[in-house]
């Protein structure tokens, strides 16, 4: 089996605060694979052209960027990385608008469900 071909970056790509990592550990661990990772994908999609798709994986797939942060790992494809540069993530229990939130520097525009954005 061929090794996977991945670049390392840093918390300048995206940064895990507290309670997303916590959480994050939480999910892996319920999951079997502690040593896995969140993977952040900007698609095309939403009231504001672009949104967010998150997955839990084993690992970094072939280009991806893997950053170390906060005790989690998180994957991003080449391509999302343009967009998700400076974000950081966090997470909310609550009921109305909880879940993992990106809060992202390059995002000019919003739609009001918060589920999307444009840059």
């Amino acid at each position: 089996m061929e090794a996977v071909q991945f670049r390392v970056g840093n918390e300048k790509l995206i940064r895990v605060l507290d309670a997303a990592s916590n959480r994050l550990r939480s999910l892996l661990t319920k999951q079997g694979r502690p040593k896995g990772a969140l993977r952040v994908a900007v698609i095309g999609g939403g009231c504001s052209g672009l949104q967010y798709k998150m997955d839990l994986v084993d690992g970094p797939a072939n280009r991806d960027i893997m950053v170390e942060s906060n005790q989690v790992r998180v994957v991003v494809d080449p391509k999302s990385a343009l967009f998700v540069s400076g974000s950081e993530l966090d997470f909310s229990d609550d009921l109305q608008k909880g879940g993992f939130k990106v809060t992202n520097p390059n995002a000019v525009a919003h739609c009001s469900c918060g589920e999307s954005f444009s840059a």
